[in-house]
Formats: C-alpha cells, sequence, structure tokens
C-alpha cells in the first residue's frame, strides 16, 4: 500500500524530496517542512504527481 511521492518546495518549485506514503491511512496530499537547499531555510513542500 505504500507508494512513492515526490515533494516539491511551495516558494520555488523545486522537487527536492522523494518519501513514501500509505495511501489507505492518508489518501489527500501530504505537506511536510523540510529544507531547501536554494533558499537555505525551511519551507513547506507538498506533495505533486
Amino acid at each position: 500500500m505504500r507508494v512513492q511521492v515526490t515533494m516539491a518546495c511551495t516558494e520555488t518549485g523545486d522537487r527536492n524530496y522523494i518519501t513514501t506514503k500509505n495511501k489507505r491511512k492518508n489518501p489527500e496530499r501530504i505537506e511536510l517542512k523540510k529544507f531547501s537547499p536554494r533558499l537555505n531555510k525551511h519551507t513547506l513542500h507538498r506533495e505533486t504527481k
């Protein structure tokens, strides 16, 4: 049930991270605070297709 998802920065649009999620427990898109290397700070990253 776990699938790989790509995380994209909401400020720059860069796709910096790949993680996994359980589609049965989290059917909606996930949002996490992750480090953005271009901005050199933590920003909100959203799941992309």
